[in-house]
């Protein structure tokens, strides 16, 4: 799938973009860089330990096209590549069965591994890949592709909960406006949006005069108007 000798992992380029997020322990906002300090130290999510289970390691997962989506994860060191796939297709991306693929180094490891690529499987112990320090790129769908950068923070000697992936927190979902009658936008034209709008209300999306069978709803994902995702 990827060039079997991809470019290192680039975290996304820097746009003032003011975002807030929501811990999932807590339940507070926080601005995207205070929510990191607060999670070291959230009472909420060390009462939520559990005693006993080999730890977790924490990443930041974000869009590369758009700074507004974000999430901080803790993943289980008993846990697989696979599992994080599917951790963030259920939570931003999943709309057709796509096929995906994580990049590290010179390393690439896909849904469905090929061998002409020198693929390696998401079968792989997440401790092998997700190191301290260490930046991967994810990409779902290898024709309208939505694109992850991936940051390890640090392992913990805990862990959350009994998943394999917990969610720590994720960024609010941002604020749109029609743009016809600027009201609260709820679908978006998947043809209009690769020219920066398209952003509809429910009374002027019967309107457009790309028809409504090109329009989906605004929802906060970082996949949002792409391919046939709702959500």
């Amino acid at each position: 799938m990827s060039d079997p000798t991809p470019e290192a992992p680039q975290p996304p380029a820097k746009r003032r973009l003011s975002t807030r997020g929501a811990c999932a322990f807590c339940l507070r906002s926080f601005s995207k860089g205070a929510i990191v300090r607060h999670l070291e130290t959230c009472p909420a999510r060390q009462a939520a330990h559990l005693p006993g289970r080999k730890g977790s390691v924490h990443i930041s997962v974000e869009s590369r096209d758009d700074r507004r989506y974000w999430m901080h994860l803790e993943v289980a060191n008993s846990a697989i590549l696979a599992d994080l796939d599917v951790f963030v297709r259920d939570t931003w991306l999943e709309c057709c069965g796509h096929l995906s693929e994580f990049r590290a180094g010179r390393m690439s490891y896909a849904s469905s591994p090929d061998p002409d690529w020198n693929d390696g499987s998401m079968d792989v112990p997440v401790g092998r890949v997700l190191q301290p320090g260490a930046a991967l790129e994810y990409d779902y769908d290898f024709g309208s592709t939505t694109r992850l950068y991936i940051r390890v923070r640090e392992n913990h000697p805990f862990r959350s909960g009994e998943a394999p992936v917990v969610l720590l927190a994720r960024n609010e979902a941002p604020e749109w406006t029609c743009v016809a009658c600027g009201a609260p936008a709820t679908a978006v034209c998947t043809t209009c949006i690769w020219e920066g709008s398209g952003f509809l209300c429910e009374k002027c999306s019967g309107e457009h005069p790309c028809t409504e069978e090109m329009l989906l709803p605004v929802v906060n994902s970082p996949r949002m108007g792409v391919c046939g995702y709702v959500g």
